[in-house]
């Protein structure tokens, strides 16, 4: 018998009491059980428990009722066999962050300085004279104030633990919002049963050993299980086996089903035989987890001996998909997954970042040498004086001052808030993203999105309501324009279509009363489906007691729907023993197959060829240039007396077909579509719709949403006549003639989902162009896996999306629309925008602090901002600065400019003309102050005060002013393009508002009595009002600099450029090879002392990572696909035998399943 049913005993009496004997089976025995595979594994059920049915009874369950859903029972469950649970691994505790942070190198460099300096404070030589030593050491002027020296040292060591608390805690906090969202991503997932003969859904952790599971297509299984009953069911088992073929599953041949294995065709039920950590993924999770020791010697191992990888770990190259956390399994799995690029932004931090770490260690090494060579010149060359050996302690104190002011150049002139700005930014936006329905699962898909050119975008739901109804019909000979009265249609030829669509459609999808009265009814399951049920409820029948009559096991053969079918068929036996089968699917295919068709009365009559063309040219296409999908519905008989047919022979079944109907389905244009493409257009993407529909109603839509405009020459193309354009004759796909043609493409029609991965790969690879296409793809089928990993950025759909589809994307869209799409282009140029406000700020500060300490301390001997000072405006303000910058709302004015590209600098020429002019400005008025400010205020002169004399009211002005200007010059970093207006929408950021008043009153509190340990001398009401003045002033000078041209400026240089193609050229050169950014190649040379800070940036993505693995599950309740998912729509296909073909040609990218994990 083609359908795997098992024979049913009569009811359910076990279930429902007798709760106190144990089970007949123990959790040992199944679980061997489980070990088994195809026929090993009959011959084990058959020996053992003698069928399917004698587990089912020594579990005390029944095949057809399920459970009964008793809590005691339940409980009884969880207790003896688990619970389907598999624990997250531990999360970093608070001090493991924190001592993370300590990392730093720049930090580790300060802290050493300041331990140094704190020692030889503490350090008093004996006796020996101190005139001997040189002015030096004079002007000391009391016990109490040398007493004072350890103060700096301290305030350093005081800054540092800030900044690493600050940075611990963000990452705490990271991790602790990603832990929450899997938790409720988790508490969402829900999976079909059946609970006392109810099909119920419930949470994937309520699942018990004994349940009863409907599976479908599409489904992620959540347990292993045994196979009860399946129609045509075909799983994907390479996320445990690396087999990439998929595997057919039948009670007779292979019944054992485990769990994270995906369905890729067909449906059926099965019995859950094991969970949670005890099912196969998670006996694999296990053995992950507990050497974790081992483990971490072999990450090692893996990295010096990456051509031994595979030998060293056997286990975890087969079960990659449960090893979220570790690294080396991406070196094992290398050559099947594809290699993602860094993203586009952190390529380009990483360039700027080494480029400004160089700069800066040349400048704190050349101070550090200035000052060393100028005081020893000096000393005992002016002054002619012999190294003493009672002042050497003093001499040292001195070459300690000078180090700490190297090091302080130093930690100016790295930028130690951009990571924080990248993390900030990039946390703060995936947050509000949330609200916008985009569920980001990497973080960089955010970023990439605002570079995005192109987006390849699904039809059905995400551009239409998938809202679907039947409004006209051709039964009868007779083509209705609405849906005609049942009357007027002969009542064979409705009885026929009636059954014809109850039994030949899923189960599970079904039309229920709406929630609200006055509301539409709820459509559930696949909505193609549902328009055909809802016809029988408008021809005044209904579906459910013809399902009822013939339930689903009594279903002889079901050859579910699948890309290279477009069709879906049931076979029914009849009482006489012949056979009748129903058929359904796009139009033109089964006409094709269809050699009579029913006339008015009900009567079969001959349908030709030449009838044929001329119903495709009279019904077929008005109705697809409504925009209407099409439908037919026929039936085939096949008496007893010829016997039964070879079902295998799938093509001699498929034809000979009698039509009873074709139908058109609506699907509306959502109303918010239209415009949100218009947005599109106009911010330089290019929208295309990639569909399985008839390429009549693909061109309607694509009309009435504006993808094709009227009078422009863009193609519109199908499946077929692509693929002849741009394969040669050896059929290979050629870049050269997929050049001439996605330029103009905007709509391929009757897709399959092999065209779909063929034209993403192509526009990414595309050379033609000055800039590299980004591509965003959506996809909600588990055919769109291949597409949505090769796109730059897969959006999967949230509610009718598959589970292998959402696992392979990074956003997966909550509400399915198309508007969420540009509301991510936003978010993603926002963050790009932000990053750049922030670099504009934090390059001027660093610009001018470098040359300010760098020619203070070379002409004074002593910086004018103090070490602490420095700190305090480059950490700690900087800090705030890119919490202020970083939160920036985006406004609809990104949308109005064309993407930015890969290769686009992150520093602007008008930028750089913005750091370089305020640099200007500030340089000049800290300069005049240094050296004649103390005749403008009257006041004594600070320059070349002796070792640990007071702090003096000259410097401190210096300090202040310096501050203000920073103050002023953050709100004139709101903008980056040269907009005038830089108050604009001030009011909707509240961070900013907070933190700008904030850092003015920690400002004025560190001035008026931060005394010793900030250097700071308090300031009078004037003094204070001149030093805000001068920083308002800040303001101004940004109008000025806005009316210079930035054309004229041509010296000016752009910085931190993307990578250039002859670079991505020689990377796809060298892509087996182990991936080492340019940045990384620096650092073994041990030219970067503080590269580690910018790693922040990869350990935020790494915790995002971790978690990635469940992120896919947002499930809703009607997120249900059908069982045998029919639409004639090929994103819902699984891979036939051709495209399994063309996988293996492809290559690597087409191994789509990743890590998928507990």
């Amino acid at each position: 018998m083609a359908n795997n049913t098992a024979d049913h005993p009569p009811g359910n009496s076990v279930a429902e009491g007798n709760h106190d004997g144990d089970f007949g089976v123990t959790m040992k025995e199944l679980k061997d059980l489980m070990t088994q595979r195809s026929a090993e594994a009959v011959s084990k059920i058959q020996e053992e428990f003698g069928d399917v049915q004698g587990i089912c009874r020594r579990l005390k369950t029944s095949p057809i009722e399920g459970l009964s859903g008793n809590p005691v029972d339940l409980e009884k469950r969880q207790a003896l066999f688990g619970k389907n649970f598999i624990p997250p691994k531990k999360p970093k505790t608070f001090l493991q962050l924190v001592w993370e942070a300590l990392q730093d190198v720049t930090l580790i460099i300060l802290e050493i300085a300041a331990i140094i300096s704190l020692g030889l404070s503490f350090y008093h030589p004996p006796g020996g004279n101190a005139e001997a030593c040189g002015q030096a050491a004079g002007g000391v002027e009391d016990e109490g104030e040398s007493q004072a020296g350890w103060i700096e040292g301290a305030a350093i060591l005081f800054s540092v633990i800030i900044v690493v608390l600050v940075t611990a805690f963000n990452d705490w906090s990271k991790e602790k919002q990603f832990r929450g969202l899997q938790n409720r991503i988790e508490k969402e997932q829900k999976f079909t049963v059946i609970r006392k003969g109810q099909v119920i859904q419930i949470p994937v952790a309520e699942i018990v050993v004994g349940d009863i599971a409907q599976i479908k297509y599409g489904d992620l299984l959540p347990a292993d299980g045994i196979l009860i009953q399946g129609n045509d069911l075909k799983l994907d088992e390479s996320t445990l086996t690396g087999e990439t073929d998929q595997v057919r599953k039948s009670l007779e041949k292979d019944p054992m089903l485990l769990s994270g294995t995906h369905v890729m065709e067909g449906s059926g039920r099965m019995m859950v035989s094991a969970v949670g950590l005890n099912s196969q993924t998670g006996i694999i999770v296990t053995l992950l987890g507990s050497s974790e020791h081992e483990e971490e010697k072999k990450v090692k191992k893996t990295k010096t001996q990456d051509g031994i990888a595979l030998e060293i770990q056997p286990l975890k190259s087969d079960e990659a998909a449960e090893s979220e956390e570790k690294e080396e399994v991406k070196q094992v799995k290398k050559v099947n997954v594809t290699k993602k690029e860094k993203s586009v932004l952190q390529g380009k931090l990483t360039r700027l970042a080494v480029q400004i770490g160089k700069a800066g260690l040349f400048m704190s090494a050349l101070t550090v040498i200035i000052l060393i060579v100028y005081f020893a010149i000096d000393t005992f060359g002016v002054q002619k004086r012999a190294w003493l050996a009672e002042c050497t302690p003093i001499y040292i104190q001195y070459f300690v001052k000078f180090f700490i002011i190297g090091v302080t150049v130093l930690v100016v002139a790295v930028p130690e808030g951009l990571p924080l700005a990248v993390t900030i930014s990039l946390a703060y936006s995936v947050k509000k993203m949330m609200k916008d329905n985009n569920l980001v699962r990497h973080l960089d898909a955010c970023e990439t999105m605002g570079n995005a050119t192109a987006i390849c975008s699904d039809k059905t739901g995400t551009l239409t309501m998938n809202r679907m109804t039947v409004v006209q019909a051709y039964i009868g000979d007779t083509h209705y324009k609405s849906v005609p009265e049942p009357d007027v249609i002969n009542p064979g030829t409705v009885d026929i279509l009636i059954n014809s669509i109850s039994v030949n459609s899923a189960y599970t999808t079904k039309i229920l009363p709406p929630e609200q009265e006055g509301g539409l009814p709820r459509h559930v399951g696949n909505k193609t489906e549902c328009a055909l049920l809802g016809l029988v409820l408008d021809l005044k029948r209904d579906y459910q007691p013809i399902r009822e009559e013939i339930p689903e096991e009594k279903l002889y053969k079901v050859y579910t729907f699948n890309s290279s079918r477009k069709s879906m068929s049931t076979v029914l036996k009849n009482a006489d023993g012949g056979f009748r089968m129903y058929s359904k699917g796009a139009s033109e295919i089964v006409l094709r197959k269809c050699s009579r068709i029913l006339d008015a009365q009900g009567q079969p009559r001959i349908f030709k060829p030449k009838d044929r063309d001329e119903m495709v040219r009279k019904v077929i296409e008005p109705m697809a240039c409504d925009g209407l999908r099409t439908i037919c519905v026929a039936y085939r008989d096949f008496p007893a007396e010829a016997g039964e047919p070879n079902w295998d022979k799938e093509n001699e079944i498929l034809s000979e077909l009698t039509c009873i109907a074709v139908v058109g389905i609506e699907d509306p244009v959502r109303p918010e579509v239209p415009e949100a493409i218009a947005k599109c257009q106009r911010a330089g993407i290019t929208v295309r719709m990639v569909t399985g529909d008839n390429i009549n109603t693909a061109r309607s839509i694509a009309t009435k949403c504006g993808i094709l405009l009227p009078g422009e020459d863009f193609l519109c193309l199908e499946g077929k006549e692509f693929n002849q354009q741009i394969r040669n004759d050896k059929g290979e796909v050629e870049q050269e003639r997929l050049d001439k043609v996605w330029p103009k493409l905007r709509v391929l029609a009757r897709s399959s989902p092999t065209d779909k991965h063929t034209l993403v790969k192509g526009i990414i690879d595309s050379t033609v162009g000055e800039t590299r296409q980004v591509v965003a793809v959506t996809g909600d089928g588990t055919n769109d896996g291949p597409a949505l990993k090769k796109a730059d950025v897969g959006f999967a759909m949230g509610i009718a999306g598959t589970d292998v589809a959402k696992e392979a994307s990074d956003i997966i869209l909550t509400d399915d629309n198309f508007t969420s799409i540009v509301k991510a282009v936003m978010w993603g140029r926002n963050v790009y925008d932000s990053i750049s406000k922030f670099l504009q700020f934090q390059l001027t500060v660093n610009v001018v602090a470098v040359i300010v300490a760098f020619t203070g301390a070379c002409i004074t001997q002593d910086s004018p901002l103090k070490a602490v000072q420095m700190l305090w405006v480059n950490l700690i303000m900087d800090t705030l600065a890119s919490l202020a910058l970083a939160t920036e709302p985006p406004t609809e004015s990104l949308l109005l400019r064309k993407p930015y590209g890969r290769d686009k600098p992150l520093i602007s020429r008008t930028m750089m003309k913005n750091i370089l002019g305020h640099a200007v400005y500030q340089l000049i008025i800290i300069f005049t102050l240094l050296f004649a400010g103390e005749k403008f205020f009257d006041i004594d002169s600070g320059r070349n005060t002796p070792l640990h004399s007071p702090p003096s009211e000259h410097y401190t002005i210096v300090f202040n002013v310096f501050v203000m200007m920073q103050l002023f010059n953050e709100i004139n970093a709101r903008k980056i393009h040269g907009e005038r207006n830089v108050f604009e929408g001030v009011y909707k950021n509240p961070i900013f508002c907070s933190v700008v008043l904030g850092t003015f009153a920690l400002q004025i509190i560190i001035v008026q009595f931060g005394g010793k340990p900030f250097s700071c001398h308090p300031l009078a009401i004037d003094q204070w009002l001149w030093c805000v003045f001068i920083g308002v002033g800040e303001l101004l000078w940004g109008q000025l600099i806005t009316s210079i041209p930035t054309h004229h400026l041509k010296f000016l240089k752009e910085a931190g450029h993307g990578i250039t193609k002859e670079e991505i050229h020689k990377e796809e050169l060298t892509e087996d090879t182990d991936e080492i950014d340019h940045a990384e190649m620096e650092l073994r040379r041990g030219q970067i002392l503080w590269f580690r800070g910018l790693n922040r940036i990869q350990t935020q993505i790494k915790v995002v990572n971790a978690f990635r693995s469940s992120l896919f599950e947002l499930e809703s309740p009607q997120s249900r696909s059908s069982i045998h998912t029919f639409t004639v729509h090929p994103e819902f296909v699984p891979q036939s035998e051709e495209e399994a073909r063309i996988s293996e040609e492809t290559g690597s990218e087409i191994d789509f399943l990743p890590e998928s994990s507990s």
